[in-house]
């Protein structure tokens, strides 16, 4: 049972396929994902369904790969109730792209889904949050993209992203183009490690009592919960693909138990979509500065001092 019911956390899905993970990237894989099996319609009717009994909305950041071969998907999630956001073009790593590429790719992503909706679009995740101590010379770049809020920073140390140290919580950037709130995904400080706890792989890792009681310690510094998971990992089902142990490890580990669990935790915790998160926190700011923030009509700035501890 979630000890802290009033507070709403927020709830993301990284909208992509199976075969498009970074665990199995190549460049020949990537030329030939038309040949591949597509399973990303089933498995997002699956999560609409879940989160229509719990009446619960949730951010969907969609690939515009995938927006451009399923359109009516996108409409789907949208006609539901939940925000649309940007999970990149081509779901290739910040971490290989020169900034006219992430430029390019941003805008065109953007473009693809605001066309489908009718709506702007407000936020952005990194594929594999790579926004990385080398990359953030892609947060001005989403501002002049016409991005509001980034939720690709993840405060932890990984082999392939992470800012280690970065601020846990939901904050808004002073970039050379103007603010930008970033949403974090929710880690915990564990000793000298600061544990990720937010979803992925980490939601199938641990049994869920344990990370129940993480995520439960985390809400009570008075945060929301930032959380994520993709829909191929409500797939265990899913075309087995070709990669290192360690690589099919972290993509097919308990696969099959990914939706009871996702089922245990809206009903433990309120969600709602990452756009509402960030303007809590905004409104929450602007009460202490007697500033009116309203992310339809702009950011207004409204710094927010968080301890990097806890």
């Amino acid at each position: 049972m979630n000890p802290h019911p009033a507070r709403i956390h927020a709830l993301s899905f990284d909208v992509e396929e199976h075969f498009q993970v970074a665990a199995f990237w190549s460049e020949d894989r990537r030329r030939g994902w038309d040949q591949y099996e597509s399973r990303v319609e089933r498995n997002v009717d699956k999560i609409l369904s879940l989160l229509s009994r719990h009446e619960i909305h949730a951010t969907f950041f969609v690939l515009g790969w995938v927006a451009l071969k399923y359109p009516k998907l996108v409409e789907a999630i949208a006609g539901a109730g939940h925000e649309i956001a940007s999970h990149g073009f081509g779901h290739e790593m910040i971490t290989s792209q020169r900034p006219d590429q992430f430029r390019e790719d941003v805008r065109k992503s953007k473009q693809i889904l605001e066309s489908i909706i009718g709506k702007r679009i407000y936020g952005y995740r990194a594929p594999s949050f790579t926004i990385t101590p080398r990359t953030q010379w892609a947060l001005p770049i989403l501002v002049e993209e016409g991005y509001l809020y980034d939720s690709s920073i993840f405060p932890v140390q990984h082999d392939r992203y992470g800012m280690p140290g970065a601020n846990p919580w939901c904050h808004q950037i002073e970039t050379a183009s103007g603010p930008l709130w970033e949403v974090p995904p929710s880690t915990i400080q564990m000793g000298p490690v600061r544990l990720p706890i937010a979803g992925g792989g980490y939601f199938r890792l641990y049994p869920y009592p344990v990370l129940r009681r993480l995520l439960n310690r985390a809400a009570a510094q008075g945060h929301p919960l930032v959380m994520y998971l993709h829909p191929w990992e409500l797939d265990p089902d899913q075309p087995r693909m070709e990669g290192s142990l360690v690589s099919r490890f972290r993509h097919y580990l308990n696969l099959g138990k990914t939706e009871a669990r996702l089922h245990q935790l809206v009903k433990d915790f309120r969600f709602a979509p990452l756009r509402q998160a960030v303007e809590a926190v905004g409104k929450a700011c602007a009460s202490k500065e007697a500033l009116q923030v309203d992310l339809s009509s702009g950011m207004r700035r409204c710094l927010v001092s968080e301890s990097r501890n806890g």
